[in-house]
């Protein structure tokens, strides 16, 4: 396809130098789709205010840049004003397709502010890429945002099952598209600097490492997996459990768990946002990946543990078991229960010895339909008119 006869996509979002999984995801929709479009990016030059934000910083610190998709910061999320500067700016840009990265009710007003000011034959041209429908957190507020803040889409792209039907219940007169969450396959570490890897964490090639990764809050379930501990300790005394990501909860809590538990010998907490050079070690390191969510849509941490190759522990919510296979990529467990937990893990070790897990992941992705966003979008932009 000709520069010429290109369409051009303009995408509202996150992007570098923000960190995270949004921002992520939004460079990784730019990189799928320059080649066959013209693709602007409108990302915030005001996120979160700080108030608001319960980590220390919003900003990418690492020192190595692994996605860094070309955007203008010209996006206010909480300025009026401004959004009526980037509905301007939009019909100078005069895209073929709008498309808004949502994944938080706190942007609705502003989502819907930017949308509501635009003129209605650019108004015709809206989809929203919907991470999440409701927030993991929700409240009456949270879903009145939701639905002001989606009220100008005519289209929407799910990125799996559960939100697809929660639109379809929600919006039954629009049409919905499917995708899904890429595999992150962007923090190549080298495998033969297992060893190496361990040591410099303060581990052993004899310990079996569980690791919990991301930021941490109530939802994400952590407590459940340090009360599972004992039990699995029981069978597998060699078991570590590796907690790495930004307490968005008071961690006092999670220490005095463990505390409590007598395990503190056995769980290692590095409470901080991991930079992106660092984010493979600790998944090489690892020998599963445990998500132990009380809920969930989908999960970029399952995506970065499938882009290295990890076997993961998921609960069965939301949408997490759509991008598994149970038994070959990973282990499905009951959620809410440490036990289940326990259970999966016990189950994970025996299969191990026999179950080439590394080998069933590297089939299973190569399904994964981020890779057809290209044609996905030809195909929304010859709906879309």
């Amino acid at each position: 396809m000709t520069t010429a006869t290109r369409k051009k996509i303009l995408i509202i979002g996150p992007a570098f130098p923000y960190r995270g999984g949004n921002s992520l995801f939004v460079s990784y929709v730019y990189d799928s789709l320059k080649d066959n479009f013209e693709v602007v990016i409108f990302n915030y030059k005001l996120l979160y205010p700080s108030l608001l934000f319960p980590g220390t910083t919003q900003f990418d610190n690492s020192g190595t840049t692994i996605k860094k998709a070309p955007n203008r910061r010209v996006v206010n999320s909480i300025n009026p004003f401004n959004w009526i500067s980037v509905a301007s700016k939009i019909v100078k840009e005069n895209p073929d397709l709008i498309v808004f990265d949502w994944w938080h009710p706190f942007f609705g007003l502003c989502h819907f502010g930017i949308s509501a000011m635009l003129p209605s034959k650019l108004k015709k041209k809206i989809i929203f890429i919907t991470e999440n429908y409701i927030s993991h957190e929700g409240n009456f507020i949270d879903r009145f945002l939701t639905k002001i803040g989606l009220v100008n889409s005519k289209a929407f792209v799910a990125l799996s099952d559960v939100v697809e039907q929660e639109l379809i219940s929600n919006n039954p007169d629009k049409k919905i598209f499917r995708s899904e969450l890429p595999v992150y396959d962007c923090y190549k570490f080298d495998d033969g600097l297992l060893e190496q890897t361990r040591l410099k964490l303060g581990y052993t090639n004899s310990d079996k490492i569980l690791l919990f990764f991301g930021y941490v809050r109530k939802y994400k379930g952590l407590d459940i997996l340090i009360d599972a501990m004992p039990e699995i300790l029981t069978n597998h005394a060699e078991t570590k459990l590796l907690i790495v990501g930004e307490f968005y909860d008071d961690p006092s809590e999670y220490i005095t768990q463990i505390k409590s538990l007598g395990i503190q010998d056995k769980v290692k907490i590095i409470n901080r946002f991991v930079p992106n050079e660092e984010v493979g070690e600790y998944y090489l390191a690892s020998d599963l990946v445990v998500l132990p969510y009380r809920s969930a849509t989908q999960s970029g941490i399952l995506n970065v543990a499938y882009g290295l190759l990890k076997p993961v522990l998921v609960t069965n919510v939301g949408g997490l078991s759509e991008f598994m296979i149970d038994n070959k990529t990973g282990i499905l467990v009951k959620p809410n229960s440490s036990a289940e937990i326990a259970k999966g893990v016990q189950k994970f070790f025996e299969l191990n010895s026999s179950v080439n897990f590394e080998e069933n992941i590297r089939t299973y992705i190569c399904s994964n339909k981020f890779e057809k966003l290209p044609k996905l979008f030809e195909e929304i932009l010859s709906d879309i008119k």
